[in-house]
């Protein structure tokens, strides 16, 4: 396999060289710069996994340098190395795009760990990417079943549909694929890296729906032993389909109304308004 590749930003050459020690007998190949204009040179002829930068350089802040690798080489692993009196700064970077920071003086115990910690939140986000397109793929409208003009002329409807933020009602009978859609319009929408939650409005009592859907609070009934979020706050940037809508009670109606219109939900039990950023896909009958 490959050796993952480090560069060091650091003017105090004895730490780059301690650290440089270190990285290679951890198996990584190692570079070092003692300055920002050197650092990026190196960058720019060639791409480093990780970057280990101080935060105050001589030349350039390493605020600076940070944001220009991040801007050309979004990928590179970033963290930043500061002094206790320097930690608010460290944070901002956080902020601005380091994976991490290091407070001087550097336990190299905790250099290789939270270099460990940034290179597995790194594979698992890339783990995620790899999934949230074999979604897509899966639930692209061509591998929908059907070949004739109707079918067709749903699709170029579904695809029009999935770019807008409207809200859908999809009519079919039990068995016709309703679900299969709604999931497809998410997947080629917008929202395709939020949450697609679904549930069955008929399959549950009304006084348990509402709390479902809404959520409540410690105490708004019997049994309600804490406070629990609804579906849609679990929705929240992405979509809630709701399946046999027209189980729906009027009271819920007027309810789900708000919420698609305010944009804010109450939980059961509850005073506060809740901002919810959802799209809703009913289906019924």
């Amino acid at each position: 396999m490959e050796r993952l590749s480090v560069l060091i930003i650091e003017d105090d050459g004895q730490l780059a060289e301690v650290l440089a020690r270190f990285l290679r007998r951890q198996g990584f190949e190692v570079e070092t710069a003692t300055e920002a204009g050197m650092a990026l040179q190196k960058m720019f002829a060639r791409v480093f996994d990780i970057v280990l930068s101080d935060i105050r350089l001589p030349d350039r802040s390493g605020i600076e340098v940070l944001q220009e690798i991040k801007r050309a080489f979004p990928q590179t692993i970033v963290l930043m190395m500061t002094a206790f009196s320097s930690i608010d700064s460290a944070v901002e970077a956080v902020r601005l795009g380091a994976d991490d920071y290091l407070s001087k003086p550097l336990q190299l115990d905790d250099v290789k760990m939270r270099i460990e910690r940034a290179l597995e939140r790194r594979r698992l986000q890339a783990r995620v990417a790899d999934l949230q397109q074999q979604l897509t793929e899966r639930y692209r409208f061509g591998n929908i079943i059907g070949k004739s003009k109707p079918m067709q002329e749903l699709f170029r409807i579904l695809e029009r549909v999935a770019r807008s933020s409207a809200t859908v009602l999809i009519v079919g009978r039990t068995g016709t694929g309703k679900e299969l859609v709604a999931r497809a319009i998410h997947y080629n929408s917008p929202r395709a890296n939020g949450p697609f939650v679904d549930i069955n409005c008929g399959a549950l009592p009304a006084e348990l729906l509402e709390s479902e859907l809404f959520g409540h609070v410690r105490g708004a009934f019997t049994g309600a032993t804490e406070s629990r979020p609804g579906l849609f706050e679990v929705a929240h940037g992405g979509t809630l389909f709701l399946d046999e809508v027209d189980a729906l009670k009027p009271d819920l109606q007027v309810k789900l109304l708000r919420a698609l219109q305010e944009k804010v939900i109450r939980r059961v039990g509850g005073r506060e308004n809740i901002p919810v950023d959802v799209r809703i896909i009913a289906a019924t009958t």
